[in-house]
């Protein structure tokens, strides 16, 4: 038996807010593959913005292990394209297609020329039904040769030139929960009633993909990979360094695997690719960070710690942080003492905390969480006697990992890329 196609299903800005993970929204068909798959409910990406987590998750390493200190359309790249998961694939006869949205290198054909896929496929426009008929089409095809199909969609992502925040009109905002860092007013409602209707499409496009590839007799040998960059486009959310900025969601089905298993174990989606070496039977790259994830699925622990981090979004914010069982512990790189606000999308939501007084609310350059009593994250013990112990144990195994890797925050202030697609360069503060 030849080795199982590869579909990973990923969309933007999503964290764990669908139902799954008991969010409430109605994602029934996220709902019904969480039943069949085996779900991480304590995952996390490598960064909170859009490229240094994908680079995290398709090369294996933490974002700037693998040169990705920013977004690629702000000129930030990967260090080393061939170790892009694709072209490993490719050495062992894999042939693969992206449909819609990839984040790791930016310019005209950048998804062929730069990444290396083999093609990419047109869409009649950036909404996932227009994706969703790309993905079933490709699908459709004859396979003889075992693929890789990338599906990225836009959602749940905020879209500037829309009526509605997340581009798809919501429904009755009276009866919607604002998300979970904001307010319950009629405006965070309004931003959330229109994320839910996004993440409806999302929903309907991992169906149609299951459907088809249930129809076209491949779902027995396809692994199916469905997750997320980070957190929502909501302040206090994407761009931070807690569970509401780096968690998100992670199931896994694939050939063997058990169905309906819920993982509590700490783990990472530098821990994807090891994976995917696993349980394709390959060998693993000699630059890979991450660990395999099978063991936890037989109770396991893979991992004590993993780590994250901020380098550049649409500006400066150098931040890292490491995250154990019960704590959390965040640093910044810099004397930045107020919310960096040019790093939060624009929305309703965001336009309520800023009339409120938003930009003069002090931001702490140290953060520690004991992650049992505090598992929101609200009460900061940097400083306290009682966690002084904590909190020196885990500065130093951040300045360890740091070490290792050869953070360039260690050398002094990231200087930023060159000027990229005609967007100016993104200054220090």
């Amino acid at each position: 038996m030849r080795r199982p196609n590869i579909v990973y299903f990923h969309t933007h800005d999503s964290g764990r807010y669908i139902e799954p993970y008991g969010a409430p929204i109605r994602t029934p068909r996220l709902q019904a593959f969480a039943e069949e798959s085996v779900v991480f409910r304590n995952a996390h990406s490598v960064a909170p913005t859009c490229s240094p987590s994908r680079a995290g998750l398709l090369t294996g390493q933490w974002a700037h292990s693998a040169g990705m200190l920013g977004l690629a359309h702000r000129g930030h790249s990967l260090r080393n394209y061939d170790q892009h998961l694709v072209r490993t694939l490719h050495r062992h006869g894999y042939t693969s297609a992206l449909v819609g949205v990839q984040h790791e290198a930016s310019g005209p054909g950048a998804a062929t020329k730069t990444i290396g896929y083999h093609e990419e496929l047109p869409t009649a426009d950036e909404l996932a039904p227009a994706r969703r008929e790309a993905a079933v089409g490709y699908l459709r095809r004859r396979h003889d040769q075992p693929f890789f199909l990338s599906v990225g969609l836009l959602e749940t992502h905020t879209m500037k030139s829309a009526e509605w925040l997340f581009g798809h009109p919501g429904g009755d905002e009276r009866w919607t929960a604002p998300a979970p860092t904001m307010p319950d007013a009629a405006v965070t409602r309004r931003d959330m009633a229109s994320f839910h209707a996004a993440a409806a499409q999302v929903d309907q496009t991992l169906g149609a993909v299951l459907d088809t590839l249930r129809e076209e007799g491949l779902a027995d040998n396809t692994v199916v990979l469905v997750t997320t960059d980070h957190g929502l486009a909501m302040p206090g959310m994407k761009c931070t360094l807690g569970a509401t900025g780096t968690g998100v969601m992670m199931m896994l089905r694939a050939p063997g695997l058990p169905a309906g298993l819920a993982v509590d174990s700490l783990v990472s989606q530098v821990d994807v690719f090891p994976t995917l070496c696993a349980l394709l039977g390959i060998d693993q790259p000699e630059w890979l960070q991450g660990h395999s994830l099978l063991p936890t699925i037989e109770g396991r622990s893979i991992r004590d710690e993993t780590f994250a981090e901020i380098t550049y979004h649409a500006a400066y914010q150098p931040q890292r942080a490491i995250r154990t069982k019960q704590w959390l512990y965040i640093q910044s790189f810099d004397d930045q003492n107020r919310p960096n606000l040019s790093n939060v999308d624009a929305s309703g939501s965001k336009t309520l905390w800023v009339d409120a007084g938003w930009a003069d609310q002090p931001v702490p350059r140290i953060r520690l969480h004991d992650l049992t009593f505090d598992p929101h994250e609200r009460s900061n013990l940097a400083g306290d006697p009682a966690a002084a112990a904590i909190q020196a144990d885990l500065a130093q195994r951040l300045n360890r990992w740091m070490t290792d890797t050869d953070d360039p925050l260690l050398h002094g202030p990231v200087p930023p890329p060159a000027r990229a697609n005609g967007l100016p360069e993104v200054a220090l503060p």
